[in-house]
């Protein structure tokens, strides 16, 4: 099998989109601070089949269910160390369970361990936000156990996702670099400037100059925000360009639900493509026939 590298160059790869909402259509409740980490430990059974749709929906690349699991937010919830040590394993095991059982049409596929930022732990909105005021150190602190893990469980590489400023981004980078695997980097946005407020072309030039960073861009941001993201991602680092945006609707941290209507559509990847897009799919809200028809977009000439 290629690397994802080697399969970019060559011309667009198809993401999956989002675990939660697939798994919420299969009847899960979702609503702890654990969100889907939660069903590693109480129904892996339901992730894996959450992956094979998505595989079998045409996407090329899934995202393991590890982007809310952490060594101090199971510990919340009464489970040891050695235990989430374990779960964060299975996560990568689940995504190669539905890689096996895929039996669609045969094309390369691939794993990517999800590490969403540190305030996806806290569950409340603060990944939308940054800026936790912590220092580097304390930052380094939270996410290397879990990347350590994640690496020696073997997935194809990392989607450091969903980060929401250029302090994080640049510990989580350096991280993933000193275990020396494969990486995304992809920041939330509004407009042009991560959600921290930073300009977005300072934001992806921090990830130019570092080898195992294979692509740069956005997700979980409204679709609208994608063509000028794309383009600074290209410009700042010469290098292809990942956008997984949701589905338009809002998250309500408060009141943990949706808000406002979907506005993403697969006929919008062409323009993404257009402007540097490589690694493209749909983050929260976007199933697996809105990833069926990307994918169908995305093979039409």
């Amino acid at each position: 099998m290629p690397s994802l590298e080697t399969a970019l160059s060559r011309g667009p790869v198809v993401i999956d989109g989002g675990l939660s909402n697939q798994l919420e259509a299969a009847g899960h409740d979702l609503s702890d601070e654990l969100w889907t980490a939660r069903l590693l430990r109480d129904d892996p059974e339901a992730v894996a089949d959450a992956h094979l749709a998505y595989f079998t929906a045409g996407a090329s690349v899934v995202l393991t269910a590890s982007y809310q699991a952490s060594f101090p937010g199971f510990a919340r919830h009464g489970i040891p160390a050695g235990e989430t040590a374990n779960l964060l394993r299975r996560s990568v095991s689940l995504a190669r369970t539905a890689r096996d059982r895929y039996a669609g049409p045969e094309r390369p596929l691939w794993i990517a361990a999800s590490v969403g930022p540190y305030g996806a732990s806290l569950a409340d909105g603060s990944e939308y936000r940054g800026r936790y005021g912590l220092s580097a150190s304390r930052l380094r602190e939270f996410h290397r156990p879990r990347l350590e893990v994640l690496a020696e469980a073997g997935p194809d590489l990392f989607a450091v996702e969903t980060i929401p400023d250029v302090e994080e981004a640049e510990v989580l980078v350096g991280l993933a670099a000193e275990l020396d695997l494969p990486l995304w980097l992809s920041y939330t946005v509004a407009g042009t400037s991560t959600r921290a407020g930073q300009p977005l072309g300072e934001a992806f030039a921090l990830a130019a100059g570092v080898p195992q960073v294979i692509a740069t861009g956005v997700n979980c941001s409204a679709p609208e925000d994608v063509p000028a993201a794309v383009a600074l991602a290209a410009a700042a680092t010469g290098k292809p360009v990942v956008a997984y945006p949701n589905s338009g609707e809002v998250w309500d941290a408060a009141a943990r639900r949706w808000t406002g209507r979907a506005s993403w559509a697969p006929a919008e990847v062409r323009s993404w493509v257009a402007a540097g897009a490589r690694l493209i799919g749909g983050c929260c809200r976007v199933g697996p026939a809105g990833i069926a028809g990307l994918a169908a977009t995305v093979a039409t000439p």
